[in-house]
């Protein structure tokens, strides 16, 4: 986690290498003036819209657990008492209290996610010679698409979305429609108890995805085009 917040970071300030027809970093989607038409040149594009991803994660109900046993070591693990040294007062008071706007965070991961979708889709559209698109599918494609689709599975499986689903409902069978929200609640439930699995598995693909477009990007590799 530690590894990825510095690289996460670099990539934020660097502003470049982030594009490699079709594809475009996730870091950087939506792409906003690339060209600094209005932007300082030392202003990159991902500076725009990093700090909403990062909220989500960083609310994140499995990673607020994981963030304070391992940096902040209070508490180290479930059964070690807090430390004697410290006020705590949980997340009633500032700064954990911020923790508190995750499901704000949440609106706005669905809307960045709208347009990963539409980058994944597009990473198989290539463009020919006679600058006309035609469909392929490059490794880069592929990188692209099991990225969203681990990104889908870890904002599906949110604490958050599921209590939107199902919370505050004293009877599920009262009416049709509480019905259909147990049914989807449910399947919320089963992606929920996978969501340490998909929020680390989210976490290596996306910096892997941004990484992949960097070196194409770059010229360091060539990507592998499959069809």
């Amino acid at each position: 986690m530690g590894g990825f917040s510095i690289y996460a970071t670099f990539r934020a300030f660097e502003g470049k290498f982030y594009e490699a027809a079709p594809y475009l970093s996730p870091f950087y989607s939506p792409l906003i003036d690339p060209h600094h038409h209005w932007l300082p040149l030392w202003f990159s594009p991902a500076m725009l819209i990093l700090a909403f991803p990062l909220g989500f994660r960083a609310t994140c109900y499995y990673y607020r657990k994981a963030l304070y046993r391992a940096f902040l070591l209070d508490p180290p693990a479930c059964a070690v008492g807090e430390s004697p040294h410290r006020n705590y007062r949980g997340e009633a008071k500032f700064p954990f209290i911020l923790q508190n706007a995750h499901r704000y965070f949440l609106y706005a991961a669905v809307v960045f996610l709208c347009f990963l979708w539409y980058d994944a889709f597009r990473a198989f559209w290539f463009p020919g010679p006679d600058k006309t698109l035609h469909f392929g599918i490059g490794l880069g494609s592929l990188v692209l698409l099991v990225n969203i689709v681990l990104l889908s599975l870890y904002l599906f499986s949110c604490h958050s979305l599921r209590h939107l689903i199902g919370g505050k409902m004293d009877c599920f069978s009262c009416t049709t429609f509480n019905l259909k929200r147990h049914g989807a609640w449910k399947k919320a439930s089963f992606l929920n108890e996978r969501h340490m699995l998909f929020a680390w598995a989210s976490l290596i693909s996306v910096g892997f995805a941004d990484f992949y477009v960097r070196m194409v990007s770059s010229g360091i590799i060539k990507d592998l085009r499959i069809l």
